[in-house]
C-alpha cells in the first residue's frame, strides 16, 4: 500500500483517482485481440484469467448475478484503500481530496456511455436515478404514462405514487414473453399512445426473464408523437455493447454495481442535455430547475470511497472489452440453455437469439413451483438462483457471469437433470 504522501500526490491530479494501468496481461491480450468477440468468447485460457481476478466462492455456485455482481479484486482493493484514507480524517479526505476526483470519473463514465460528461450524474443505483426523473418531470392530472406490468417493481411503485398523488393516468401493457420480433414490442407500445401520452417507460432488459426490448424503435415512434422516453438500463450497462445515445432515449439510469462490477451502491443517471432543466432535482439544490447535471448529486455525505473505485471498475471493463464481455455472457447462456432444452420436463423461457437476450435466462420444470426448484438447487446442490413469480412470468432465473466456466454450468445441468427426473420429491 502506498504511503500517505504518495497517495496525496496521486490524488492531486484528479484523473489519477479514477484510473489504473491496463489489467490485461500481454500473454492473454495479444491472442484474444486477433479473435472476433464470438471466437474470444470460447477462449477458455483468457476467461480463466478473468475468473482468477474475482474472489467468488469456490463452493457456492452463484448464478444470481442478475441481482448484484461481485467486484474483481482490483475494485475491492481500490475501495478499501480509499476507505482507509477517508477514515484518517473524514471531512478532510472525503471532501477535499476524494471528492476532487468526481469530474475525472464523470468523464470516464461519459466515455463508456458515449455521451457528454455534462449529461451524466453519479449516484447510488438505477432506482435513485429513475425515481429522480419520475418525480422530477412536470406532469399534470390526466397526463398519461405508458409502461408495462413486467417493469421493475421500484419503478412501478414510483409511477403508482405519482398517479395517487398527482392524478396522472398509467396505461399498462401486459407483454407476452419471450419474443423475437421487434414489431411486437413496437406495436404494443404504439397502440397505447394517445394525444395525452407524455412519457413512455421502457425497460431495456426485463430483469425477470432477460428479454431485450428494441428501445430505439419504440423511442423513435414516441418522439414522432412528442412523447418523452425513459429507459431503465439497470441490466444492460456494462453487459451489452452499446452507447446510451444509441437508444434514442431522453432519460436513462443504471446500477453500476451490476454488470460494470463497481462497488455496491453505485450508479449513474443520464439526462439528455436539453432536458436537464425540465427535471426537478429530487433532493435539495440551490438551482433545482437549472441546466447543470450536477444538481442531481446533492446527496449529502455518501461513500466517497465506493464512488472513486468506480473508475477502477471502468478500467477493468475496458481491459476486457464490451463486445467480448457481451459475447461471453451470451455464450455461457447458450451453453447451458441449449442443453437444458433437451432435458425432459425442463422448459427454457428466454430467447437464444443474442438480439433478444444475453446473460439472464428463465428455467422451469414441469410440475414444480419456482420456489421448489430454487430451493432444491440451493439445498441439494449449493447453486444460488432466484425463483420468479411475477405477473405472467414463472420460473427460476439463472444468471451466470463472465467469471464462470462451462464446467460450472455442467454442475447446473446435472442438477436440473436430477431434479427433473425426480420431480419435487424430497429424496
Amino acid at each position: 500500500m502506498p504511503n500517505r504522501r504518495q497517495f496525496l500526490q496521486s490524488m492531486s491530479a484528479a484523473s489519477a483517482a479514477v484510473s489504473l494501468p491496463a489489467f490485461l496481461p500481454e500473454a492473454f491480450s495479444m491472442p484474444v485481440l486477433k479473435l472476433s468477440p464470438q471466437e474470444a468468447a470460447q477462449n477458455e485460457d483468457f476467461w480463466a484469467w478473468v475468473k482468477n481476478e474475482y474472489t467468488v466462492s469456490p463452493n457456492l455456485l452463484n448464478l444470481n448475478n442478475g441481482g448484484v455482481c461481485p467486484q474483481p479484486k482490483a475494485v475491492q482493493d481500490a475501495h478499501i484503500r480509499f476507505y482507509q484514507y477517508a477514515n484518517e480524517a473524514p471531512s478532510y479526505y472525503m471532501w477535499r481530496i476524494l471528492d476532487q476526483g468526481r469530474e475525472a470519473l464523470r468523464e470516464k463514465l461519459a466515455d463508456l456511455a458515449g455521451c457528454s460528461a455534462d449529461e451524466i450524474a453519479i449516484n447510488r443505483n438505477a432506482t435513485e436515478g429513475l425515481n429522480t426523473v419520475i418525480f422530477g418531470l412536470d406532469l399534470k392530472p390526466g397526463d398519461e404514462v405508458v409502461l408495462t406490468k413486467q417493469d421493475y417493481p421500484n419503478m412501478i411503485n414510483a409511477w403508482k405514487q405519482r398517479e395517487k398523488r398527482d392524478g396522472i393516468k398509467l396505461v399498462w401493457l401486459n407483454l407476452e414473453l419471450p419474443q423475437e420480433n421487434d414489431d411486437y414490442f413496437v406495436q404494443q407500445f404504439v397502440s397505447a399512445f394517445t394525444p395525452r401520452t407524455k412519457v413512455v417507460h421502457i425497460t431495456h432488459m426485463i430483469n425477470w426473464i432477460g428479454q431485450i426490448q428494441p428501445v430505439r424503435k419504440i423511442a423513435d415512434e414516441a418522439h414522432k408523437r412528442g412523447i418523452e422516453v425513459i429507459a431503465d438500463g439497470a441490466h444492460t450497462f456494462g453487459l451489452l455493447d452499446f452507447k446510451i445515445p444509441d437508444l434514442g432515449c431522453d432519460y436513462f439510469a443504471t446500477s453500476l454495481h451490476k454488470w460494470l462490477c463497481a462497488p455496491f451502491g453505485s450508479g449513474l443517471m443520464y439526462v439528455k442535455k436539453d432536458k436537464i432543466s425540465k427535471v426537478w432535482a429530487l433532493l435539495s439544490n440551490d438551482k433545482p430547475d437549472g441546466p447543470d447535471i450536477r444538481k442531481f448529486e446533492s446527496l449529502g455525505t455518501r461513500s466517497f470511497a465506493s464512488e472513486m473505485a468506480i473508475g477502477t471498475a471502468a478500467d477493468f471493463q475496458l481491459s476486457i472489452g464490451a463486445a467480448r464481455k457481451q459475447a461471453r455472457a451470451h455464450y455461457l447462456q447458450r451453453y447451458w440453455t441449449d442443453q437444458a432444452r433437451q432435458i425432459p420436463n425442463v422448459r427454457i423461457h428466454t430467447s437464444p437469439d443474442p438480439k433478444y437476450a444475453c446473460a439472464i435466462a428463465l428455467v422451469s420444470i414441469d410440475g414444480m413451483k419456482p420456489s421448489e426448484l430454487d430451493g432444491q438447487l440451493l439445498s441439494k446442490y449449493k447453486i444460488h438462483t432466484v425463483g420468479i413469480e411475477w405477473e405472467n412470468i414463472k420460473g427460476v432465473r439463472v444468471t451466470p457471469h463472465i467469471y464462470h466456466t462451462p464446467k460450472d454450468l455442467d454442475r447446473l445441468l446435472d442438477a436440473l437433470k436430477n431434479i427433473a427426473a425426480t420431480g419435487n420429491r424430497k429424496s
